[in-house]
Formats: structure tokens, C-alpha cells, sequence
């Protein structure tokens, strides 16, 4: 293993990315880099830009997309991708050459890419954070700490769909809207994914007074992560935002009910006991019947369907047949009548989950 020094004028020249953005600089004195050095998930790596690809540009720490260029020298975290739309990557066995494969700062090596999407950014990563101690940094010694609230967790809700770009996120922030209009205080949480800024900030925008993901639990994503660990993560978050006396969460959960995790994720007792009440979120009504019939197979508490199916007046009244469910588009969502489609009100948000448990 080869130990090098970096300085602090370079390492703040870098672009420093979303993903490893609670990253303490001043703690990062050397960098790790050699044939025999491994990176693994959440592992933190200063990389140079080597050709522009499909992300041509990085989310930065605090929400600006920055364009990337030809050299530029980046610092982004190791970590898996699942986006059917996009590619399927995994963190690689070595230090060589690899891909930008998500804006917010993922790197891995790209397996399998969508027909529509173009080839991705590649980067040269130069070598391993680490500290004084040549210790490497990783995603996990940002994380926040695990907490046993003594808070009664606010009625939470739980969005999710039948794949990427079926309006999950959409879902999410409007429902925070609206309940933000009954009077919530609100909480919300992206409990899966990949790690990226957008769908945060945009539940921040929507009036979540806490807005925390998986990487705030140490995950640059959360593909290949076993059910417990992302258990944990729920735990992990739910229990922030009740720290924080939210009236209620919001919490979203990335790509579809076939994906690996979030299939195993519909099975687990941590998510049953966690959620009050499901929004289903779908493209079109075949999906929705299916997801619809999913969830009250595994006797999940599904309240309503959304998601881009509602642009259509028809698909609307398509899925309100097949599925008997509420079927809410964005100004019903947005509305503060939404608190009495999931029969809750600020007061009783509270009482309800002591008593449940």
C-alpha cells in the first residue's frame, strides 16, 4: 500500500460531491492508493475526471450541479447502483479505472446500461481518503449516531411504486405539502436508493422541517445492502425525525416492488410496524392493480394510489375501478383534506401510535 500526503488547498479545490458531504476535511491527511488496496462500499476516494459520459455533471455538498470537465479532480464515495433506467454498477475489486454512476458522487464499475443512456463519465480514482493514522474515511464515520427514542413515533406513511420514474418522489412531496396545509409539522425520509440531493431538497422545498436519507445512516446507496441493514436504517431515521417531534413522516422508498431490497423490504416487521398507512404510487393501471394487490397481499396498510398514472383522467378512472382505492393526484394530494383520507389530525398523530404499541 502506497500512503501519500494531500494538502488542504488541494483537497478544497476538489468538488466535493453530495454523497460524501458531511465529510470533516480537516480530519483528511493522507491517501491510500496501490494494487493492494481494496475500496469498499461508503469508502470515500479522491478521483480524476477522465472523460465526460452520461452524468456530465456533480451534485455538490450544499445542492449546486456543478459541470465536470476533463481533469477535474472530484471526491466521491465507492458505492453499488441499481437504476433500470440507467446502469447496473458495483463497487470494483481494485483501484482502476471506473465510473461516475450517479450525480450525487457514486463511483463504481459499470456492468449493464439502459439502450437510451449513453456510455458513463469515467474517472481515475488517485487514491483512498484517510487520517492521520492512515486509517481510511468512510461513509459510516459520518453517519449518525443510533438512537432508542423515547418519543412515541409520529403516524408515518410510507410511499412506494412500481419503479423508478413512477412518481414516488412526486408522491411524497405533495402529500408533505398537504400535510403541511392540515397543520403537520412534517418529517420525511428516503429510507433506499442511490445517493443524490434532488429528492430531498425537493421534500425540504415541499415544507419537510427535517429532511434526512440513508446516506445520514452511512449508505452512498443502499443496492446489495441486506434487509438488516436497512432495517437499521429505518430505524436509524424514523427515530431522528421522532427525536425531532414531527407531528408526522413521510418516508419514500427507491425503485420498484421487484427490485432485491425493496422486495425484501415489503416482507420485513421493522417496515410493518413502521408504517400507519401506504401511498402506491404507478405509471399506469395495470401497474397500480398489480402493486395494489401486492401490498394487501402482505396485509400492508395501502391507503390510496398516485404517481404519473394521475396526469391521466382516464388512467384515473381506470384504477379507481380495477383497484377500489382512493385514487389522488397532485392537488388532492397537496390538499389539507388528506389528513382526513389517512383519518389523522395533529393531535391524535401522537396518541394513536402509543396506544398501536
Amino acid at each position: 500500500m502506497d500512503i501519500s500526503f494531500i494538502s488542504q488547498e488541494r483537497l478544497l479545490n476538489a468538488k466535493l460531491a453530495y454523497t460524501p458531504r458531511n465529510l470533516d476535511l480537516e480530519g483528511v491527511t493522507t491517501l491510500l492508493s496501490g494494487e493492494d488496496v481494496v475500496p469498499r462500499s461508503g469508502d470515500i476516494v479522491l478521483a480524476k475526471v477522465t472523460k465526460i459520459g452520461h452524468h456530465a455533471g456533480l451534485e455538490l455538498a450544499h445542492g449546486r450541479r456543478s459541470a465536470l470537465f476533463v481533469g477535474d479532480e472530484i471526491v466521491v464515495c465507492y458505492g453499488h447502483r441499481y437504476a433500470p433506467d440507467q446502469f447496473e454498477a458495483q463497487v470494483p475489486p481494485d483501484l482502476g479505472l471506473c465510473d461516475l454512476v450517479a450525480s450525487g458522487g457514486v463511483a463504481a464499475r459499470m456492468n449493464l446500461r439502459h439502450a437510451n443512456t449513453k456510455a458513463p463519465t469515467s474517472i481515475e480514482p488517485i487514491g483512498l481518503l484517510a487520517n492521520a493514522n492512515h486509517q481510511r474515511i468512510n461513509l459510516k464515520d459520518t453517519a449518525l449516531p443510533k438512537l432508542n427514542s423515547l418519543f412515541s413515533r409520529p403516524y408515518t406513511v410510507g410511499v412506494v411504486g412500481t419503479s423508478m420514474n413512477a412518481g414516488k418522489t412526486t408522491t411524497a412531496a405533495t402529500l408533505i405539502r398537504g400535510l403541511t396545509n392540515a397543520g403537520f409539522k412534517v418529517g420525511a425520509a428516503k429510507v433506499t436508493g442511490t445517493g443524490s440531493g434532488r429528492d430531498t431538497w425537493l421534500m425540504t422545498d415541499a415544507g419537510s422541517k427535517l429532511t434526512l436519507d440513508f446516506t445520514h445512516a452511512g449508505y452512498p446507496s443502499t443496492y446489495l445492502a441486506t434487509p438488516e441493514q436497512i432495517d437499521g436504517i429505518i430505524e436509524t431515521l424514523v427515530a431522528h425525525l421522532s427525536v425531532a417531534k414531527v407531528d408526522a413522516i413521510v418516508i419514500e422508498v427507491a425503485d420498484g416492488l421487484l427490485q432485491c431490497e425493496t422486495a425484501a423490504l415489503l416482507d420485513s416487521r421493522v417496515f410493518a410496524k413502521t408504517v400507519d398507512s401506504i401511498i402506491f404510487a404507478a405509471g399506469d393501471a395495470m401497474g397500480a392493480a398489480a402493486g395494489v394487490e401486492c401490498l394487501q397481499r402482505k396485509n400492508l396498510p395501502i391507503a390510496a394510489v398516485s404517481g404519473r398514472l394521475t396526469a391521466s383522467p382516464l388512467a384515473i378512472i381506470e384504477t379507481g375501478k380495477i383497484t377500489g382505492m382512493p385514487v389522488l393526484d397532485k392537488a388532492a394530494l397537496s390538499s389539507q383534506t388528506i389528513a382526513e383520507v389517512l383519518q389523522i389530525s395533529p393531535q391524535m398523530s401522537g396518541m394513536r401510535n402509543a396506544a398501536a404499541r
